[in-house]
């Protein structure tokens, strides 16, 4: 087992010089602005899906609408839930979240798109997870072990993401068949 690469006295001294930098430490590895400005196109990204999917809950009609508004609402909450992770993590990096609407689509990785029918709508929110998914495999990669927190957080939004992906494929399987 390799020996830590800072002893312990320098270690605190760092933390003491330094505290106002909140948990961005000498350590950290990764471009932070860079960081930053990515995690505020994830933002964006969130909330554009968070938008789709609230109005698709409202315009889904039809024999089958019901169950599928439903799975809208459960994604919409939850494209919520990822949004406000985000914008929090860009916060602790000493960063500000932009949500600024003029610019959500601009920076947006996923379109809005409205759709004109139920088969539309969630042929739509699938291209959008795809893209999500493609995105969001990117970022990892680019992070890797230099910001391992920013990583994790973006790894667990990502399992969500495919896991509705999977969601809005089996609808669609079942709408079409």
């Amino acid at each position: 087992m390799a020996e830590f690469l800072t002893d312990i006295e320098t270690l605190r001294n760092r933390a003491r010089e330094k505290m106002l930098q909140g948990p961005i430490t000498d350590t950290y590895g990764a471009d932070l602005k860079r960081v930053i400005e990515v995690l505020n196109e994830v933002l964006a990204t969130e909330i554009v899906c968070v938008l789709r999917y609230k109005r698709h809950f409202y315009m889904a009609e039809g024999i089958n609408s019901t169950p599928v508004a439903a799975e809208f609402l459960q994604h919409a909450n939850e494209e919520q839930q990822h949004a406000d992770m985000v914008a929090q993590r860009i916060v602790q990096l000493q960063g500000e979240p932009d949500f600024n609407p003029a610019t959500l689509i601009s920076r947006s990785h996923a379109e809005y798109a409205e759709g004109n029918s139920l088969i539309d709508m969630i042929e739509e929110d699938l291209v959008a997870e795809r893209v999500a998914i493609s995105s969001y495999q990117e970022i990892i990669r680019w992070l890797g072990s230099n910001d391992p927190t920013t990583r994790r957080m973006i790894e667990d939004i990502l399992g969500m993401e495919e896991e509705h992906a999977d969601d809005l494929l089996t609808l669609l399987k079942e709408i079409k068949s």
